[in-house]
């Protein structure tokens, strides 16, 4: 059985913490794993992890390497596939299936497994029998895992059952997100199930089913892989539920009950941390009550005499809100997108395909970056117009271009680099290499860089 892991949203629905340039899927929200990480090693237990695939974007194209590495170090990057464009699902799914028959030579009966990498499953167990067993009885259908609803929940889209058969019922309608009396009748009737956003299908199924109702895209896709990937972005941006599941007649779902959340809300993690049993204590509350408190760097955050509110601090912004009123988030969002807040995609911890950093002062005249350089990674080769930097090793051991010297730098060593100077900053160890960057100028820019050298191709010709 194979696996595809859609690792492309961006989402904000939990701002500030999730940004466009580090969305939900890599942020470690209740334990030492990312949501990522986390559903990579649900898969494990579903696929052989070589037949695991990921299909990203480009920005988020070394999150996912990074992160995955992390733990399993076997991972190709072959594995890791990358959208020509942000689009919706169905084209993702559609250029990952291409993929695996074209170019991995899979077979076209073989099953695959669609799944989200932003989800929670509290039991794995449970989830691994019901993806097993749906893979064993799929046959020549789509299949879907619907998940058995527990409260009237209008964050969530419906699936209504159809005729019940040989351990799946067939699916009679699907249900956009309803309001809370719709919901109440959903879950009264017992006939409803929560949409997972999974699927179980086979290629020969899915290019059929592609083919009969969404003909744009299976014309790119029936050609040969490398034409479908460069007319990718010229493929409508649909979601796989619009493309094909809402009209196909071979579409059942599953029914499955393991403890899923979407965390599509604040309301929600601050649910699913409370079902954890997860304590911060650098969090006082004092007489106050219904208060969720989430800091992304552990810091005190304290409170006195409020009650039903969530808290959120992440590195340089502080969400105060409600509870209950979580899609205001969007409102919050709107405004700052309408009004070219820096804040709604980026934060002061920035993430590159060698490691990440976070501006500690950023003045007039200086800046000071500390900077994480994983083993084995190199920046490029580059210079600077209007800064000179100062590099102060504080863990590790760096490997450093200056000028014309090659240098090996250790712990409370240091080096200084003129602007105009070319140099280059590289992890040779097997731990991360940590670096205090002291910038001083009159511009610190990201943009600049001039590059001579890049292992990651970011050299623009």
């Amino acid at each position: 059985m194979y696996s595809v892991i859609l690792c492309g949203g961006s989402g904000t629905r939990l701002w500030p913490l999730s940004r466009k340039n580090f969305p939900k899927q890599f942020l470690k929200l209740y334990s030492d794993k990312s949501l990522l990480q986390e559903t990579f090693l649900r898969m494990k237990k579903v696929s052989d992890p070589k037949n695991i695939y990921l299909i990203t974007n480009y920005e988020g194209y070394f999150n996912v390497l990074n992160q995955i590495k992390e733990i399993y170090p076997k991972i190709k990057k072959e594995q890791v596939l990358i959208e020509p464009a942000s689009l919706n699902t169905a084209p993702a799914i559609a250029l990952a299936m291409k993929y695996l028959v074209s170019q991995e030579k899979i077979r076209r009966d073989a099953p695959v497994i669609i799944v989200p990498s932003d989800h929670s499953i509290a039991s794995v167990k449970n989830f691994v029998s019901i993806v097993r067993s749906a893979a064993k009885k799929v046959g020549g259908n789509i299949g879907t895992i619907g998940i058995t609803p527990t409260a009237p929940e209008t964050g969530y889209g419906y699936i209504k059952k159809g005729s019940g058969e040989r351990g799946y019922f067939k699916v009679s309608e699907f249900k956009e997100k309803p309001d809370r009396e719709t919901a109440e009748k959903y879950l009264a009737s017992g006939d409803y199930v929560w949409n997972s956003g999974m699927y179980i299908f086979n290629e020969k199924t899915f290019s059929k089913e592609l083919k009969k109702y969404a003909p744009k895209i299976f014309n790119a896709y029936s050609k040969k892989y490398e034409t479908f990937a460069k007319e990718f972005k010229k493929l409508p941006s649909v979601a796989i539920d619009v493309a094909i599941s809402e009209k196909s007649k071979k579409v059942v779902v599953f029914e499955g009950d393991f403890g899923w959340s979407d965390i599509g809300s604040f309301d929600a993690l601050s649910e699913l941390i409370q079902e954890k049993g997860i304590s911060q204590k650098q969090h006082v509350l004092i007489d106050s009550k219904d208060v969720f408190v989430h800091s992304s760097n552990g810091r005190l955050i304290a409170t006195a005499g409020v009650d039903n509110l969530h808290i959120i601090e992440n590195n340089d912004c502080i969400l105060i809100s409600q509870k209950g009123r979580s899609e205001d988030v969007k409102k919050v969002v709107k405004f700052l997108q309408e009004k070219d807040y820096k804040e709604i995609n980026h934060n002061v911890v920035g993430y590159r395909p060698w490691g990440k950093y976070e501006v500690l002062i950023d003045d007039a005249n200086h800046k000071v970056k500390k900077l994480v350089v994983y083993p084995g990674a190199s920046l490029s080769l580059q210079s600077h117009k209007h800064r000179s930097e100062h590099w102060i090793v504080v863990r590790g051991t760096a490997a450093v271009i200056n000028g014309d010297k090659e240098i090996k730098l250790k712990e409370n060593e240091s080096t200084y680099i003129p602007a105009a100077h070319k140099h280059r900053l590289s992890n040779p160890g097997k731990t991360d290499l940590e670096i205090i960057e002291v910038q001083t100028g009159n511009y610190f820019g990201e943009d600049d860089i001039e590059r001579y050298d890049d292992v990651y191709n970011r050299i623009e010709n």
